[in-house]
């Protein structure tokens, strides 16, 4: 995933060493800041409750850890979407960084998580979403001593790369597990390895450590993306060569680096040596020692992932003695993927697992050893081709839309095992759990022991709770399904029950991204939406509210999603695709496209919601109007509208040429208009300083209005707001604890339940705010 809203924050400290501050402090750029005193219209927040709509998981978690002292105490990151802790008895995992707040949006991607096996209390979380321009926030150490449910924050003189590539390698950060005050990150982007003894507040570079890394992934990109150096990428302990209160001498240190991988301490980090022997011509993803039986494994790859790596090998390294030992499932002639997903069973250290994380066909293998990787078994083996035999079952009834709506043909089944299986975690205290996380989902087992019996382990999701969708889109029509939803990653579902895992995503056709969606204000079973795909078709119709759906066709030169309208009665569409040189419009379900005269191409397309033949659109500073179902646009209004920044706006329903605009960019115009003639002119909201979305829901009693929605800064304060007087006062509907970084892609009230909303967040799926 990456992420949909780039906003820029104050420039952050950077220093050789930093002191962290509490989350509140002042001091510190931290999740929730304190606010300035609100004005009367933003003062007193009505009490809300907050819950996900249900989808489950959606997107990538590149790691789960588990605490060693504690039982049941388990943490998961992912790259978008923050940090969670499994909580047993609802079997359900618990999000831990809601409070992060819009200037810290980049805080949500987690590309390192570590538990204090000394004091379970204590966590830490490596956080920053980008290391080039997307994200213009340095990363930082989140560090709790209370599992998660408050939060101290240190700012790093660079930034993490929770959404960068590589972000399954690791763990990146972790706790001496012998002097607990004593932590070590590797760090990307050429920053080498840090080192903190003071429990995560204060951090230093380790200036001995040789080796920053030197693997990018396409030295070629512009963007910064794909060039990074991917950096240092692991740390494990020793934990035999070290005592209570005395910090550990031997630390093992994974490099990006395919000539250099694995660097070694035996003087507690004082001075640091390429560890000799070592296998060369691959990336180390994943480090772990077994101190019981004394090895290290290593999983590798010729890639640094979590899409890529065509040839990776499994190597133990005897402590004691210095060998180095191929013991890869695979032989290399047979190897078309990297391995990673590495776990050792801590009741049976012989036991170990590995992942072969980028085999993508016919689906992702998972290996089995029980006697310290001298032979392997396999989650599933070729019969006679394209015929399987399976070690596992596999139940995905509660989170059914796994199946992706797909019907493949052998050697393919469905569900998938999963793909981009970088984590894998046996429970250190129980054997026959295990969990690991894919693209989409987290899957677990409670039967592991029956792999080595010759029955079959039963694979579940494990990953209620979990909310990790990017949200491009929402509406809420009046009457069918109350919420239509336009995802990332996995398209986008018809929600006809918030609180319930829908059965399936969109399909028929089915979008790797749903960019945007409408449906027929006066017509509401009338509904299109558009996205990205690989080929077309880009753009689907339903006329029955979403449940099915059937393709149009699309103007030449297509190449993205775009955003789409649907006139009032469902007559016709107005679509601005990504990739073409116009706007276009069409009668009927889109069998014929014409392009639109008068407005720009890449424009903002929405319906008037009563006149089926008015549509509007918004380009750079400048609204446009088509008055003939979108043959032709007229520019209307410009002046003081944003120019630079995202905008968005919407129609009011059931009201003629009312129309809501809010967007704009720091340091140009920036806020929420209103215009009651179609666009001819707009009034600027004086109490609104920034505003990115806005919505309607349903009326407050014996208000004649609809009430109103926004994610914006009124009264000095940033959060979610809602007016039931057309905008002349303000009401926060959110709080501290719930702010979800970026919310600036989408939000819709309800037309059918005053005080309900829905919010989009970037990888936290979606909110949904009642009226306590």
């Amino acid at each position: 995933m990456r992420s949909n809203g780039r906003r820029p924050v104050g420039a952050l400290m950077a220093a050789l060493a930093l002191v962290g501050g509490l989350l509140a402090a002042a001091a510190s750029p931290a999740a929730a800041r304190p606010e300035a005193a609100p004005t009367r219209s933003a003062a007193q927040a009505d009490a809300y409750t907050w819950k996900n709509v249900r989808v489950d998981g959606g997107g990538f978690v590149p790691g789960i850890v588990f605490n060693r002292k504690e039982k049941n105490l388990a943490y998961a990151r992912t790259d978008i979407g923050g940090a969670y802790r499994w909580d047993q008895s609802g079997k359900r995992w618990v999000p831990l960084l809601d409070s992060l707040d819009w200037d810290h949006w980049g805080w949500t991607g987690v590309v390192s998580l570590a538990s204090d096996s000394v004091d379970p209390n204590k966590v830490y979380v490596a956080a920053g979403t980008y290391t080039n321009s997307w994200d213009p926030g340095n990363g930082a150490i989140l560090r709790s001593s209370n599992r998660g449910a408050s939060w101290q924050s240190t700012t790093l003189p660079f930034k993490l790369g929770g959404n960068m590539p590589g972000r399954g390698m690791g763990e990146r950060l972790a706790v001496d597990p012998n002097r607990n005050s004593v932590l070590y990150l590797g760090a990307p982007s050429g920053n080498g390895l840090w080192r903190s003894t003071d429990s995560g507040v204060t951090w230093s570079k380790v200036t001995s450590f040789p080796n920053p890394g030197t693997y990018v992934q396409d030295a070629s990109d512009s963007s910064g993306y794909l060039s990074d150096n991917q950096g240092v990428v692991w740390v494990t302990f020793d934990e035999r060569t070290g005592s209570s209160g005395s910090a550990t001498k031997t630390i093992y240190v994974g490099v990006a680096d395919k000539d250099n991988t694995v660097y070694r301490s035996t003087d507690a980090g004082a001075t640091w040596s390429r560890v000799a022997g070592q296998p060369t011509g691959y990336l180390s993803h994943k480090g772990v020692l077994d101190a019981k039986n004394g090895y290290l494994y290593l999983t590798t790859s010729d890639k640094g992932g979590p899409y890529d790596g065509e040839k990776g090998q499994v190597w133990r390294y005897t402590t004691a003695t210095g060998e180095w030992k191929n013991i890869s499932p695979m032989a290399d002639a047979d190897t078309y993927f990297g391995y990673s997903g590495l776990t050792v069973d801590r009741q049976k250290p012989g036991t170990l697992m590995v992942t072969g994380y980028s085999s993508w066909w016919p689906d992702t293998q998972i290996f089995r050893s029980t006697d310290s990787g001298a032979t392997w078994t396999r989650a599933w083996d070729f019969t006679s081709y394209p015929n399987r035999s399976f070690r596992y079952t596999q139940d995905v009834s509660a989170v059914p839309w796994l199946t992706f709506g797909t019907n493949p043909s052998p050697p393919e089944v469905t569900p998938k095992l999963g793909w981009m299986t970088e984590a894998l975690e046996i429970d250190p205290f129980d054997s026959n759990r295990m969990m690991y996380g894919t693209g989409a989902t987290v899957y677990g087992t409670e039967n592991l022991g029956n792999w080595d019996t010759g029955g079959k382990i039963a694979i579940t999701p494990m990953v209620k709770g979990l909310e990790e969708t990017a949200v491009n889109d929402l509406a809420s029509p009046p009457t069918g399904a109350p919420l239509l939803s336009a995802l990332g990653d996995i398209g986008g579902f018809r929600h006809t029950d918030p609180d319930a895992v829908p059965a399936r995503m969109y399909t028929s056709p089915t979008f790797t991204t749903t960019t945007s969606l409408d449906y027929a204000e006066t017509s509401p079973n009338t509904v299109v939406r558009v996205g990205n795909n690989d080929s077309a078709p880009r753009i689907a119709f339903s006329t029955d509210n979403g449940a099915n759906w059937f393709q149009g066709s699309e103007p030449s030169g297509v190449t993205g999603g775009g955003t789409v309208a649907a006139a009032a009665d469902g007559s016709g569409f107005v679509w601005a695709p990504e990739g073409t040189s116009a706007v276009y419009h069409t009668t009927g379900f889109g069998n014929a496209w014409s392009a639109s005269s008068g407005i720009p191409a890449g424009a903002v397309v929405e319906s008037d919601r009563k006149n089926p033949k008015k549509f509007y659109g918004f380009k750079a500073g400048t609204f446009y109007v088509s008055t003939d179902g979108g043959a032709t646009f007229t520019a209307r209004a410009s002046a003081g509208l944003p120019a630079d920044g995202p905008v968005r706006f919407k129609a009011l329903p059931g009201a003629e040429g009312d129309i809501w605009l809010a967007g704009g960019t720091t340091g140009g115009a920036y806020g929420l208009w209103h215009s009651t003639d179609s666009g001819a002119t707009f009034t600027k909201l004086s109490g609104v300083q920034q505003a990115d979305t806005i919505g309607f829901g349903k009326a407050a009693p014996g208000a004649s209005y609809q009430a109103l929605y926004t994610s914006a800064r009124i009264g000095g304060v940033r959060g979610i707001f809602r007016s039931t007087d057309a905008g002349a006062s303000w009401t926060r509907i959110n709080d501290d604890a719930h702010q979800w970084g970026w919310t600036g892609a989408s939000i819709t009230g309800d037309p059918r339940v005053y005080g309900r909303v829905y919010v989009a967040t970037n990888g936290r799926g979606i909110l949904r705010g009642d009226i306590s």
